[in-house]
């Protein structure tokens, strides 16, 4: 005997379907909306449907990349500044003075 769903379930998995074709969640809490459910209930089923599909999703495993650069004694460390330049205001600009 199978267990009957409640609405935010069947709601989630009806997300779940559209959110993984590809429809965006807005689209699909207003047409929810537009149909009669309370905006409580799809907003729970919404993020009922996010929570599944996260955890369907593979874990991304980023690896920090680490840059070393060794300065000796004997090489000199040069720094540039750059001068900056004036700033035109706006008037400036369209009188060219």
């Amino acid at each position: 005997m199978e267990i009957p769903k409640d609405h935010i379930s069947q709601l989630s998995e009806y997300m779940e379907k559209n959110l993984m074709k590809g429809y965006p969640v807005d689209s699909l809490k207003f047409s929810l909306m537009s149909q009669g459910y309370s905006r409580i209930s799809v907003d729970r089923a919404a993020e009922k449907a996010n929570k599944r599909i996260a955890e369907q999703m593979p874990k991304m495993k980023e690896k920090p990349q680490i840059i070393r650069r060794v300065i000796t004694d004997n090489e000199p460390i040069q720094i540039t500044q750059e001068t900056p330049q004036e700033k035109q205001g706006f008037f400036k600009k369209i009188f060219k003075r």
